[in-house]
């Protein structure tokens, strides 16, 4: 597991989820095609503390222009 992923219980803050109920995972990427978070990444989310939480929140920009770029290729 990547230390990103590490739980701390020690952070109570509430980080909103953002997922958005379009699960389905992109085999070329291996991102949810909902959220563009890993199977990891949603799968240890509600262990996770807010920093983490955030962290993961803070790469989904860049990964959401990655994957624009891909689909614009592909078209």
């Amino acid at each position: 597991m990547s230390p990103l992923l590490h739980p701390r219980p020690d952070d109570t803050s509430t980080v909103a989820s953002p997922c958005v109920s379009i699960c389905a995972m992109d085999a070329a990427s291996g991102l949810c095609v909902g959220c563009l978070r890993t199977l990891e990444e949603i799968a240890c989310w509600s262990a996770l503390d807010a920093g983490g939480k955030r962290a993961i929140l803070a790469q989904l920009p860049a990964r959401r222009e990655h994957v624009a770029v891909h689909d614009s290729e592909r078209n």
